[in-house]
């Protein structure tokens, strides 16, 4: 068994134009004062690092992470979620999605998915420079708008789909298996890989990539209803991520999973900060550590009600409180007898 890393703070949802989330300097000080010892830094975000420079000079990486040191906090693992994205965009959310990519690639998917496939590999690069084994992404989608079966899908269009998912993104992940660090894909509603049986088709066109791994975050699994402690059990070999977030799932006469189009504070299902919803941590907590999960407790942000500043203070202390220390010998073993092998056998009447 091993304690989990924590408590962690993704930044996405934090950085912006004024002080203290402006700059890696001021907001990984602002998160140490939260309570937070590591932060999950999304590279898409200028402010935060030069992606860039990190892909290519292990000396800036040396000193970004050595600012976050000085902070008070590790930098636990970087996120390309928004490039992943743009690694296989239907084109129905073509001009939906061009506003994640730079301004001179709108209208240009293809020149938008090899900006995205590149900005995956430079944090690969940028990981392996900064001593970090895991990133962050998420798959994109090609058949996602075909979930829902009607008119029925013509045969063969989703196996059409994840094979040019899995063509896409092989390449990618042999450079990460090159670089010594795996891909965690967020398993996402609006992803490809949404949940476990979309995840096990794509592993299974990349041939069972070691580099393939998830990002393990319990939230979206209520809002499916999907067992999400089972699937601990389940997927405990290729979770290498988790993120801290909660959810409630209040079905209604009018509304249930799909939401009726309704905002995020009046769906069936919402999000929450940790604590505030129907996820069932204590249980998840306890199944990594017997797990011997050896990754970081980073808490994502979003919540339909409360403010993001009381949010980050709360999951902090929610994540202190529900790492458990693991105990490094039987509760029993006060009480251990001392026996060997003979007496074993003795004990069994099989002596002689």
């Amino acid at each position: 068994m091993r304690t989990l890393k924590g408590p962690g703070l993704f930044l996405a949802q934090f950085v912006g134009s004024d002080a203290p989330f402006d700059s890696f300097d001021n907001i990984t000080k602002w998160a140490a004062g939260c309570g937070y010892l590591g932060v999950q830094v999304p590279t898409g975000e200028a402010g935060l690092m030069d992606l860039d420079l990190a892909a290519t000079s292990r000396d800036y990486c040396q000193e970004l992470a050595g600012t976050a040191t000085a902070n008070g906090v590790a930098i636990s693992e970087l996120s390309a979620h928004i490039q992943g994205q743009l690694v296989a965009v239907h084109p129905a959310y073509d001009e939906a999605f061009d506003g994640f990519a730079p301004a001179a690639l709108h209208g240009n998917p293809k020149a938008r998915q090899e900006w995205a496939v590149e900005q995956v590999l430079k944090t690969i690069d940028a990981s392996a420079n900064l001593g970090i084994d895991r990133m962050a992404a998420f798959s994109g989608a090609l058949a996602w708008p075909y979930l829902y079966p009607w008119p029925q899908r013509p045969a063969g269009l989703v196996e059409a789909a994840f094979d040019e998912l899995a063509k896409r993104w092989r390449p990618i992940l042999d450079h990460a298996a090159e670089k010594g660090v795996k891909i965690c894909y967020e398993i996402h509603p609006g992803e490809d890989l949404h949940d476990g049986a979309s995840f096990e088709m794509f592993l299974d066109r990349v041939d069972q990539h070691p580099a393939a791994m998830m990002l393990y975050d319990p939230s979206h699994y209520l809002l499916q209803q999907l067992d999400y402690i089972a699937h601990l059990d389940i997927y405990a070999e290729r979770i290498g991520m988790f993120h801290v977030k909660d959810a409630e799932f209040r079905p209604t006469g009018r509304q249930g999973v799909y939401g009726g189009f309704q905002s995020w504070v009046d769906r069936a299902g919402r999000f929450r900060s940790p604590g505030d919803g129907q996820v069932d941590f204590k249980a998840i907590f306890a199944k990594l550590a017997a797990m011997d999960f050896d990754g970081w407790a980073v808490v994502e942000w979003e919540c339909a009600l409360k403010h993001p500043e009381d949010g980050a203070r709360e999951g902090a202390q929610f994540v202190k409180d529900h790492i458990i220390r693991v105990t490094e010998h039987a509760f029993d073993d006060f009480a251990a007898s001392g026996t060997d092998q003979a007496a074993n056998l003795r004990m069994l009447g099989l002596e002689g």
